[in-house]
């Protein structure tokens, strides 16, 4: 019986006694004749007044505690608070975001109330970019901005100036958590539409994740161990800034370390490409074919705390190509050793901003890095002196690792509940190797500015303008490009658990 149910019991037993004592004392009163005042009588009329004072005490006790249940505060307001503000697109750790994520509170108190049961997740958002672009770039890329597509020479892609639109951002993903015995199993399965390599330019299904993990190993395609997702900026524009590490790869990862202090190591899928420059008509070389022969080794080391995080990566790995071609006297098989590190972090300053920064530098990286060219450069060597026919003809060329620098800098701020912004520049500088053509890309310029809006739970309406420029090699010839963009973007997500 709770305090509230006991007091009222109390309570109806005094009326009862009151009522009690109030009958004998009417009765006795009508029986005397001449009323007398009787001692005892009085006695009882002053305990029933002292009876009476408590009721009226109790029942102002009970009044206060009933008005303390009514002020209490409504938790589900709080939440719908918290569901109001905006969301990004990713997931952190396994579900890492990307960027902006002032519920970051919310969805730890989600993880706790689901530790220890099986959770399915369906996810994902509708989302139209529409703009108009001032310059010109690579047709089948009309709805991102990548500074090595803009032209390499007058008019290449002309005419300049035109509206595009695009639902290629759209995305559709599952995610699970399993207790087990061997640690909690995650998994994630993600898809979105916009197509690249043979599919550059479609509006087609593409696969982002598929990976899983159990404990301390993970394995499938996800973000690549070199990068660092929590540096991308809170932008609407698809592909981003141009010098960041920002890939997902197939991958089988260690996690030796996890929680504020992490270490994770990874054997990805290699992958590289060669600029044949000044010599890509040569006959000479069209039998070089990749050989990669050994997974690429990555890692980094992060410190995670209250005001950010600090993340320091590393990349070491082997680029080989075979001549195929014998039907001449010249060899130009090879090899070369890429590799890399990369310093990334998140500053909190202050509740209403983050900055969000990354510099990496290296060798033969090209392929990791979010909008750079290829990884290999032909560089002339001198042809040494001998008389014809002694031995194989002397190597005119050889392939080398092209040298490459990307930084991106960036700070997102919130206005309010309902409004967001970022804005800040990005870079990539390629070392160019003397046998790539005049034309061939040397470095790339990015920087935005944006206001997202967030009328409802689940949607952002935003507002983004960009820039990009290219700059050749030896030519002195460079191109950049205006963009004007406004995107509606709308989330989904349902979760199940049993």
């Amino acid at each position: 019986m709770c305090f509230e149910e006991r007091m009222k019991a109390v309570c109806a037993s005094l009326f009862v006694m009151s009522a009690v004592l109030m009958t004998a004392l009417a009765g006795e009163a009508r029986s005397q004749e001449p009323p007398k005042q009787n001692p005892d009588v009085q006695a009882l009329k002053d305990r029933v007044k002292q009876l009476e004072e408590s009721v009226e005490a109790l029942k102002a006790q009970i009044t206060s505690i009933e008005n303390t249940e009514k002020a209490k505060p409504d938790t589900t307001a709080d939440r719908n608070v918290a569901a109001s503000a905006p969301k990004t697109n990713d997931t952190a750790g396994i579900y890492q975001t990307v960027g902006y994520d002032p519920s970051a509170s919310k969805a730890k108190s989600a993880k706790k109330d689901t530790e220890g049961e099986n959770t399915f997740e369906v996810y994902g958002f509708a989302m139209l970019d529409t703009g108009y672009q001032f310059g010109q770039n690579h047709p089948d890329w009309f709805d991102v901005l990548r500074p090595t597509k803009l032209p390499s020479f007058h008019d290449e892609f002309a005419p300049s100036g035109k509206v595009f639109y695009g639902v290629r951002q759209s995305r559709l993903g599952f995610k699970s958590s399993t207790p087990t015995k061997l640690g909690e199993l995650k998994t994630i399965f993600e898809f979105e539409l916009f197509g690249t390599g043979a599919q550059a330019g479609q509006t087609i299904f593409r696969l982002r994740h598929a990976y899983g993990e159990l404990g301390h190993f993970g394995a499938g395609q996800y973000w690549t161990t070199f990068g660092d997702t929590d540096a991308y900026p809170n932008t609407i524009e698809y592909w981003g800034p141009n010098g960041l590490v920002w890939f997902r790869n197939v991958q089988v990862r260690w996690m030796p370390i996890k929680g504020r202090n992490s270490v994770t190591i990874a054997l990805e899928r290699p992958g590289a490409s060669g600029d044949q420059g000044n010599y890509a008509d040569r006959i000479e070389l069209s039998g070089i074919k990749p050989r990669l022969a050994w997974p690429d080794l990555a890692g980094n080391v992060r410190f995670d705390r209250d005001w950010g995080h600090i993340q320091i990566s590393g990349l070491l790995r082997s680029i080989r190509w075979t001549d195929t071609n014998n039907t001449d006297n010249v060899d130009l098989s090879g090899s070369a050793v890429g590799g890399g590190v990369s310093f990334s972090s998140h500053f909190n300053f202050g509740k209403k901003d983050i900055g969000r920064f990354q510099f990496t530098y290296g060798t033969g990286i090209e392929n990791y890095m979010n909008d750079a060219p290829a990884d290999i450069g032909v560089k002339n060597l001198p042809v040494p002196t001998q008389n014809i026919g002694e031995g194989p003809t002397p190597l005119p060329i050889k392939g080398v690792a092209l040298p490459v620098f990307g930084m991106s800098t960036f700070l997102d701020h919130t206005w309010s509940k309902k409004f967001s912004s970022s804005f800040g520049f990005s870079m990539i500088d390629i070392g160019n190797s003397d046998g790539q053509a005049p034309s061939a890309f040397h470095r790339g310029m990015y920087a935005l500015g944006n206001v997202l809006w967030y009328p409802v739970d689940h949607v952002t309406i935003g507002s983004e303008f960009q820039w990009g420029n290219r700059e050749n090699f030896l030519d002195g010839f460079s191109s950049q490009d205006f963009r004007m963009q406004f995107s509606f973007k709308y989330n989904f997500s349902k979760m199940f658990k049993f």
